[in-house]
């Protein structure tokens, strides 16, 4: 809560006060919708991700198509889907609590008058407060969404502790013999993946609002779906290729298959025994994920949000 003294007179501003929950609504309806189609290219790119060439329990893929018909014969349909409710649960409430407290924060910058343009700072400020925010909200359910993704046909320890049965039973074996630091693994890198947001975001927004210049209308005026799809996926691209290698770090500091002293142990033999390629593993089929998850996310948002809004 902030007061501000205009001529005299007192005028309270509250955060709290430009909440609009039709944006966690819309953010959450774009991130199960792109997670339920495309959560098989999830699971291939983590597994890709963790895989240090060292590690014996950790099949090993050709490439996508040979990754693809491995899994779905050796662990059947249920196989390419594993690790699909947390990771639902993960992407629905992380995208709704992301555009809530961004457009939240962003609005409150704007002092309630959403026309006004921020600037790429600004939007930069907003996003990545709105990352910190929402990851630690999320980072227990990623966590189990990556153990889930990493239980392969055979576990070769056979430990009770790290077979799971699903999301709650992986959310209580994890707290009860790691502790709430099992359940925070690969938080410091996801820190680091805030700037990703913090990059699409900007990005996206002042290419929105660039568009809208152009067209000599406000700033928040509706485009068409073309626009958002273009915007959308530019955004994305660019971010990726800034920021993938933390999603590398995280993934294997939160698989069970690896022992690390902590992050910087991880980048250390990372970088030992794969250089900057290792870095970079899955990111192939990242891109070919994460393009169109981001689209369906963003044009789903887009529409919901701008329906909601102009229903309340």
């Amino acid at each position: 809560m902030a007061a501000m003294k205009t001529n005299g007179t007192t005028r309270k501003t509250n955060v709290f006060s430009h909440i609009r929950y039709e944006h966690m609504v819309a953010g959450f309806s774009g991130g199960v919708t792109s997670t339920l189609i495309l959560h098989p290219l999830d699971l291939i790119k983590i597994r890709f991700a963790v895989n240090d060439g060292r590690t014996t329990t950790i099949p090993q893929y050709r490439g996508l198509a040979s990754a693809f018909i491995t899994i779905f014969r050796q662990e059947g349909l249920s196989g390419l889907y594993k690790g699909v409710t947390p990771n639902v649960c993960g992407s629905g409430s992380a995208w709704g609590f992301y555009f809530l407290f961004y457009n939240s924060i962003k609005t409150w910058i704007q002092k309630g008058n959403t026309t006004t343009p921020l600037g790429p700072t600004m939007h930069m400020m907003a996003a990545a407060e709105a990352g910190v925010l929402t990851l630690v909200m999320t980072n227990p359910i990623w966590v189990v969404k990556t153990r889930l993704c990493l239980q392969y046909g055979r576990e070769s320890d056979g430990s009770p502790q790290t077979r799971y049965k699903g999301m709650i039973d992986a959310l209580t074996k994890i707290y009860r013999h790691e502790g709430i630091r099992g359940l925070y693994r690969g938080f410091i890198p996801g820190m680091f993946g805030v700037s990703h947001g913090a990059i699409q975001f900007m990005t996206y927004e002042e290419m929105k609002n660039k568009f809208n210049q152009y067209r000599n209308v406000p700033i928040d005026t509706k485009m068409g779906t073309m626009e958002y799809l273009a915007f959308a996926a530019i955004s994305k691209l660019i971010a990726a290729a800034v920021t993938y290698p933390y999603q590398v770090v995280r993934a294997r500091m939160q698989d069970h298959h690896h022992t690390y002293a902590g992050t910087w142990d991880c980048v250390k033999q990372t970088w030992r025994y794969e250089s900057w390629r290792g870095f970079y593993k899955g990111f192939g089929v990242n891109i070919l994920r994460v393009i169109p998850a981001t689209v369906i996310t963003f044009i789903t948002y887009e529409n919901v949000s701008h329906y909601l809004l102009k229903k309340s």
